[in-house]
């Protein structure tokens, strides 16, 4: 598989993921949702850390959450380098379709992410009890590299009360599936997917 088509993967997956986060970002406030189906939801809600919402001060004290974005997002914005790289070695060693297609995911579902957390603080003004603003007058809601990533995509399979009768979570709410992502991050899982699932043919010299 050529680095052309490649690319062409990582364009197509970014425009969709950067027109669904726009689209999200100037027509919803924050937790605002619509019912597509009764297992699937639109629901807006804004990432400030890693996977999950998690962010490095919940395990440390030691560095305040803002610094931590920023060195979260250099980071990402150094591994992304990587991935390009891992990604133009494949294709110039005719590495299988596969692996060329996962790295593909992968590093647009990177670059995605790594697109809210840089600009989104300049590019938008908050999403607080309103819709957002692209460009705003006033300015963005934070500054360069402090950005929030927009994910919107809800999958509550399952919404259940536990019996009491459980131990620690009896008389809660469970819900399957909880977390809520973008496109960007679909591209990264399945990128990921794909390694784990077809490792053999993934790792695989490709025929001539």
């Amino acid at each position: 598989m050529s680095l052309k088509k490649s690319i062409f993967i990582i364009i197509v997956i970014l425009l969709i993921d950067q027109i669904s986060k726009i689209y999200i970002k100037t027509h919803f406030a924050l937790h605002e949702s619509v019912d597509v189906f009764s297992w699937f939801k639109i629901y807006f809600i804004e990432n400030d850390g890693m996977a999950w919402g998690t962010k490095i001060s919940d395990f440390t004290s030691l560095i305040s959450d803002r610094s931590a974005k920023v060195a979260l997002t250099l980071f990402r914005v150094f591994a992304i380098f990587g991935i390009g790289y891992w990604l133009y070695d494949a294709t110039k060693k005719r590495s299988s379709k596969i692996l060329i297609v996962a790295i593909a995911l992968i590093f647009a579902g990177a670059l995605g992410n790594i697109i809210d957390s840089v600009f989104y603080g300049v590019l938008f003004d908050h999403s607080f009890n309103q819709v957002a603003t692209f460009l705003p007058e006033t300015g963005g809601y934070d500054t360069l590299l402090h950005g929030r990533v927009v994910d919107m995509l809800y999958f509550p399979l399952i919404e259940i009360d536990l019996p009491h009768w459980l131990p620690v979570y009896g008389g809660k709410r469970f819900n399957f599936f909880e977390p809520v992502f973008n496109i960007a991050d679909v591209a990264i899982s399945t990128g990921f997917i794909m390694l784990i699932v077809f490792n053999k043919k993934a790792f695989s010299k490709a025929e001539a």
